[in-house]
């Protein structure tokens, strides 16, 4: 299951993280995030070896959702090295497309 994170403990969570992290930008009301936070927490579990996975209610931490202009939700931000390297927007990306890219960006 994929990690809540918040705007006070982002930076040790994400921008610190040994490993790279996949940050699920949602909220309560959006249904494309609902149908994915399956597939996203399953993902979570498969991949906790090489890709940390976590979740940010954009509602409840406005400060790190200004910080990288997320406007759209879901937005999904990987980062290595405590920077942004890749994003999508939206969910129309299958399990086995987050698969692919996750393997491509976090490598």
């Amino acid at each position: 299951m994929a990690q809540h994170v918040t705007d006070s403990d982002f930076t040790a969570e994400v921008l610190q993280s040994d490993r790279p992290v996949l940050v699920d930008f949602w909220a309560e009301w959006c249904p494309p995030c609902v149908a994915m936070s399956p597939t996203i927490d399953a993902l979570a579990d498969e991949l906790a070896a090489t890709v940390k996975i976590v979740k940010l209610d954009v509602d409840s931490n406005p400060a790190t959702t200004v910080a990288y202009n997320v406007r759209s939700m879901p937005t999904l931000i990987v980062f290595r090295n405590g920077q942004p390297v890749d994003l999508k927007v939206g969910a129309g990306q299958s399990r086995a497309q987050l698969v692919k890219w996750l393997e491509t960006v976090a490598a």
